[in-house]
């Protein structure tokens, strides 16, 4: 799914409460992690419920796996994947990822400790893409 199509289907949605369950099932979707990668090395530090993001790159791009303990979590870790995946770092750095959060509407319907994990994915991302 592309972002425009992600965009399009958050329009449709009228209510939070539909959002949020959408949100909730594009997490259900996520690919189950490797049990070896539940480690500090994957975690992402400053988000509330434990977060874990996995980089692999090949043919210069940079894929993630993700996973979390909290479904509505897991859920935004799926949004940040369709954002970032198969991306060369160049074009990773260079993503306007508050713009797309705002266009989504996630920005304002989130709570602050929920924002501040999102934007602490984004950043374990570009530091990933500076690195790799």
């Amino acid at each position: 799914m592309t972002i425009d199509e992600l965009v399009e289907n958050f329009e449709f949605l009228e209510s939070w409460e539909d959002k949020y369950r959408y949100i909730i099932e594009l997490g259900e979707k996520l690919p189950p992690l490797d049990k070896s990668f539940y480690t500090d090395e994957w975690k992402v530090q400053g988000c509330q419920s434990q977060v874990w993001l996995v980089p692999q790159k090949q043919d210069g791009k940079i894929s993630f796996q993700g996973d979390s303990d909290a479904m509505i979590v897991k859920g935004l870790i799926a949004i940040v994947l369709m954002i970032y995946n198969n991306q060369s770092p160049s074009a990773i750095k260079a993503v306007a990822v508050e713009d797309i959060f705002a266009k989504l509407g996630l920005s304002e319907h989130l709570s602050p400790s929920r924002r501040n994990g999102l934007l602490a994915m984004t950043e374990k991302i570009k530091y990933y893409a500076a690195i790799l």
